[in-house]
């Protein structure tokens, strides 16, 4: 009998932020169940970080990330991208090899434990109104000013020359 190998993989799923927050065990035993029905094993499984999202999707407007690394047979992959378009639960999904991540990649701290550990808010506890002002705070220069001992004697040039060509036709 033939055994298959196991492979490391890297699986982000994405869940509506009222669910994941009132059904946190429920979620998280969705995709657990998802994965061991292929025969997979769950190394971590953590909540990744709660973000606003860019545009809505089935009509959400929050969304919750979870970040699971897990060893599966490589032709079971399949199955489980089924089994989560399948789910009304999760939203979207992503699953990649990490078979070059190390120990120390895996347990890295996700944006939400880091948030939480220099206690600064989470992306939950800011609301929506906040975010929205903040990227309407942000300005961007009209032009840029470039110091002149970074700019070329050949560009400077090739301004002289465009400047000459547009007075020439403005005549």
């Amino acid at each position: 009998m033939k055994t298959i190998e196991k492979k490391l993989y890297e699986g982000m799923f994405l869940v509506d932020s009222l669910e994941a927050s009132s059904d946190w065990d429920g979620i998280t035993g969705l995709i657990k169940n998802i994965i061991q029905r292929a025969e997979g094993e769950i190394v971590t499984l953590k909540k990744w970080d709660d973000r606003r999202l860019m545009y809505p999707i089935k009509g959400k407007e929050r969304g919750t990330y979870i970040l699971c690394y897990f060893k599966a047979p490589g032709p079971r992959i399949t199955e489980i991208e089924k089994d989560v378009q399948l789910s009304e639960r999760i939203m979207r999904a992503l699953i990649l090899s990490a078979e070059a991540m190390s120990e120390a990649d895996i347990n890295k701290e996700t944006p939400l434990e880091l948030a939480e550990k220099m206690g600064r808010p989470t992306q939950a506890e800011v609301p929506a109104d906040v975010e929205l002002e903040a990227a309407e705070e942000m300005t961007v220069p009209e032009e840029i000013e470039v110091p002149e001992d970074l700019v070329s004697s050949a560009d400077l040039e090739l301004d002289e020359e465009e400047n000459t060509e547009q007075d020439e036709e403005e005549k």
